[in-house]
Order: structure tokens, then C-alpha cells, then sequence
């Protein structure tokens, strides 16, 4: 069975909005053109514009003010958690799978920056087990700032949208003295040490 119609349509005009946010490089604080230019510069129906630009204000991408116009705004995954969540994570098996990217994200991310972080890096990462009572708090800090080394931008925003699912659906507790030990591991650049740390860090799941 083939898409529908409205529904092809609809993707393309989401696609030529992206293209043309592209192109025009424009950036989080940037005016879009009205509903009205976009239409006939995309040569697309107002009415498909409409949707699409109310699609994409619904993941907090861009949004109105009255009297001023459409701006784009700075991705913040929990905007398509709380309208996906519900949805996507309704069962079992999916919310298992969902742990289970989790997992492999965050080990991949510790194996890329492993070999990139500096005396600094260790350093602020012993402030923040000292800073961060709240397991969830630390962890989420903990390994953004890891990401952050990992030097792979795509691989950072794709984790923060699966920890941010994780949040909605996984009660975890951490527990701060695996840390303690993974940061000194890090430190010394263990590896067989790392991953034994990383499973017992998971097993507080």
C-alpha cells in the first residue's frame, strides 16, 4: 500500500523547510519567513506549510511570538520525549531495547574518549561526583561531559534523546562509589578495568 497523498506532500515540505534552513544558514534566534513566503517560496500550499511548521514547533525546534513572527530555536530532546514516550515505550520488550541502546551508547562514548581526556577532564570529573548528590543528576553530567570527548556531535544528541526516554521509564539509583572508581580507572586509562566498573554500573538498573 502506497503513502498517501497529504502524507507525501507533507514530507516533502518538511524536507524543503529543513533544506532551506540549511541554505540560508540559519541558526537558533533567527526569524523564519512568514507562513505566507515560505509557501511561495517553497511553492508549496500554505495549508501543508501550516502543518509542517506546527510539526516542528511541536519538537520545540522553532516557536511564535505574537506580534513578532516564527523563530528557530536550540534542540532540547525532552520536547519529543513528552509527546513520543507515551507511544513508542508502551511495552515491555521496547523499553528492555531502549536499556539496552542506552547501555552500548554509553560504553561506546567511554571508549572514544578514553584516549582524548586530559588531567582537566579528570579533574572536573571528581568535582562533579562531589557536586552531584542526586545519582541521576551525576550520571547524566558525568556522561555529557564524556560525550563531550568523544568528539562526535551526531553520537552526543542521539544519547541525550535515548537518556532522556530512559528517564520517562527506567527508575534507576546510582551509586556515586562507581564513579568514583570508573573516574580513577579512566584516570589510569584501564580498559579491562573500565568495562568490569561499567557492568557493575549498570547492574544498579
Amino acid at each position: 500500500m502506497g503513502e498517501h497523498p497529504k502524507v507525501k506532500v507533507y514530507q516533502e515540505v518538511l524536507q524543503k523547510i529543513r533544506t532551506y534552513i540549511d541554505e540560508y544558514n540559519l541558526t537558533p534566534g533567527d526569524k523564519l519567513p512568514s507562513e505566507r513566503e515560505l509557501a511561495e517560496q517553497l511553492n508549496a500550499g500554505r495549508s501543508s506549510v501550516r502543518e509542517a511548521l506546527r510539526a516542528i514547533e511541536l519538537l520545540g525546534l522553532i516557536e511564535t511570538r505574537q506580534g513578532e513572527g516564527t523563530f528557530l530555536r536550540s534542540y532540547r530532546p525532552y520536547h519529543a520525549v513528552e509527546i513520543l514516550s507515551t507511544f513508542i515505550l508502551s511495552d515491555s520488550r521496547t523499553r528492555e531495547e531502549l536499556f539496552q541502546v542506552k547501555q552500548l551508547l554509553e560504553k561506546e562514548g567511554i571508549r572514544l574518549a578514553l584516549d582524548r581526556l586530559t588531567p582537566n577532564d579528570i579533574d572536573e570529573l571528581k568535582e562533579m561526583y562531589k557536586t552531584y548528590k542526586n545519582g541521576r543528576e551525576l550520571h547524566f553530567q558525568f556522561f555529557l561531559r564524556i560525550f563531550s570527548k568523544a568528539e562526535n556531535r551526531l553520537l552526543l544528541k542521539i544519547w541525550q534523546l535515548v537518556e532522556e526516554f530512559s528517564r520517562t521509564v527506567h527508575k534507576v539509583t546510582y551509586t556515586g562509589k562507581v564513579y568514583q572508581e570508573l573516574i580513577h580507572a579512566l584516570n589510569q586509562k584501564q580498559h579491562q578495568q573500565i568495562q568490569q566498573i561499567m557492568l557493575r554500573l549498570y547492574e544498579q538498573y
